[in-house]
C-alpha cells in the first residue's frame, strides 16, 4: 500500500503546477544552447547534476530533522535555501508549487498535522519553497530518505522530458525512451550526494542559470519560465 501511495504522488496528473514551467529548457532551446537530441541529453544530465548537488542536500537536511529540535535548524535551512534561489521566475515557481504541494499533502494525510508547517513558515516570514515542503511533508507522511530522493529525481526528469515533448522538440515515443534511458544513471548521480547536507549544496549548471535568467525576454506560449 505504501508504494501505491508513492506512485500516486509522482503521477504526472498531481496538481502541483510543475507542468506550467520549463525551468530554462524553453529558453535554452530558443538561445541555441540545445539544438538536437544529443544536446538535449547533455542538457538533461547537467540539469540533474544540479538537482543532486543543489536541491538534494536540502532535502537530506529536512529529512534528518527531529521534531524536538525542529524550529531553529529548519529556520537556518529555509533561509539558506531562499538565499540560493537566484532567478526571480524560478523563485516564484518554487513558492507556488510549495503551497500547492502542502495543500495537497494536507488533504491526503490529515493525521500528519501538515497545517502546522504552513503556520510555522508564515510565523517565521519564510517562503514555502517546494524543495523544503516536499521533504518535510513526505517525512511526516512516513516516507524514507532514499524513497524521497528517488521521487524528487524522477519528478525533475519527468517534468523536463514533458517540457521537451510539449515544445515539439522531441516526440512522445522518443521522449519516454529518453526518460527510460536516464533511469539507468540515477544511482551514479546519487553516488556521493545522498548523504550531503545543506552546508554542502552548490550550483553547478551556470549556463542553465543564465538561460533561466533570460527566459522572461523570450515570447512564450507554453511556459511561465
Amino acid at each position: 500500500m505504501k508504494y501505491a501511495r508513492l506512485l500516486h504522488l509522482v503521477d504526472s496528473s498531481i496538481p502541483t503546477g510543475s507542468f506550467a514551467y520549463s525551468y530554462g529548457l524553453e529558453s535554452s532551446i530558443t538561445f541555441g544552447l540545445v539544438k538536437n537530441l544529443f544536446g538535449l541529453r547533455n542538457y538533461l544530465y547537467s540539469y540533474l547534476q544540479q538537482v543532486v548537488s543543489m536541491e538534494l542536500p536540502f532535502i537530506n537536511s529536512c529529512m534528518k530533522l527531529e521534531a524536538p529540535d525542529l524550529q531553529e535548524p529548519l529556520r537556518i535551512i529555509a533561509e539558506e535555501y531562499d538565499a540560493m534561489m537566484l532567478v526571480p521566475t524560478i523563485y516564484k515557481a518554487s513558492v507556488v508549487q510549495g503551497k500547492n504541494w502542502l495543500k495537497l499533502l494536507e488533504s491526503f494525510y490529515p493525521e500528519a498535522g501538515l497545517g502546522a508547517l504552513a503556520v510555522w513558515f508564515t510565523t517565521q516570514q519564510l517562503p514555502l519553497h517546494f524543495v523544503l515542503v516536499f521533504a518535510l511533508c513526505l517525512k511526516r507522511a512516513g516516507f524514507e530518505l532514499k524513497e524521497v530522493q528517488t521521487m524528487y529525481l524522477h519528478m525533475a526528469l519527468r517534468d523536463q522530458v514533458s517540457a521537451a515533448i510539449r515544445l515539439g522538440f522531441i516526440g512522445p515515443m522518443e521522449g519516454h525512451k529518453l526518460q527510460h534511458d536516464f533511469y539507468s544513471i540515477f544511482e551514479n548521480l546519487l553516488e556521493g550526494q545522498s548523504e550531503k547536507t545543506h552546508h554542502e549544496a552548490i550550483r553547478s549548471a551556470f549556463l542553465l542559470d543564465s538561460a533561466q535568467l533570460f527566459h522572461e525576454d523570450i515570447y512564450s506560449k507554453l511556459f511561465q519560465n
